[in-house]
């Protein structure tokens, strides 16, 4: 049955490894009969700082609408981003800041230590490269930021089932390889 798929390139530059494997997925879910909308952060111009925190009305650019509406409308969200220094980049956390607010995301219920989930029903994909060997980001680092968005961030939200794929090391690899990375996720997205 076909799924409604948001694919959200998090690199903040243009021409990048994480914009091929999104443009793959993407490809991929389309061709398997999903409808299928890609987001690129290299394209958004908006203020990535929250200020004061959620207690401040800050009026959304219209591309932070434009995530809105799409997360809204999704039923998969799909997450492309390089590690930088063990966590996403800072421009993609500053969206993350904006469009996953209170009321959209989530509610506070008075006497409730945790929010109600307002996503949910959404499952999620996150596709990370990176310059650290695999092993070594699972076994000596631990992927703090992986347990960062599954927990703190999608999971808080409701989004269900979520994944991550760890492409690594990009630093060093081959054409070859990289092309390879690329077949890869032209095929997760074919499989959705």
């Amino acid at each position: 049955m076909p799924k409604r798929i948001l694919v959200l390139d998090g690199h903040p530059g243009p021409d990048s490894l994480c914009g091929a494997l999104a443009a793959a997925y993407a490809d991929g879910a389309w061709q398997a009969g999903h409808d299928v909308k890609l987001l690129r952060l290299c394209e958004m111009s908006f203020d990535p700082d929250m200020g004061a925190g959620f207690g401040v009305d800050k009026p959304l650019e219209l591309c932070l609408a434009e995530v809105q509406e799409k997360i809204a409308w999704c039923e998969h969200m799909v997450i492309v981003h390089p590690m930088w220094w063990g966590l996403m980049p800072a421009k993609l956390k500053g969206l993350i800041d904006r469009v996953l607010l209170p009321g959209f995301a989530f509610k506070y219920k008075e006497g409730q230590a945790l929010p109600e989930q307002l996503l949910a029903g959404r499952t999620a994909e996150v596709l990370v490269t990176a310059d650290s060997p695999r092993w070594y980001l699972y076994l000596v680092e631990r992927v703090p930021g992986y347990r960062a968005m599954k927990s703190q961030i999608l999971g808080l939200c409701g989004f269900k089932g979520i994944r991550f794929r760890t492409f690594s090391p990009v630093q060093g690899s081959s054409e070859e390889t990289r092309k390879g990375w690329i077949a890869r996720v032209g095929r997760l997205g074919k499989a959705v």
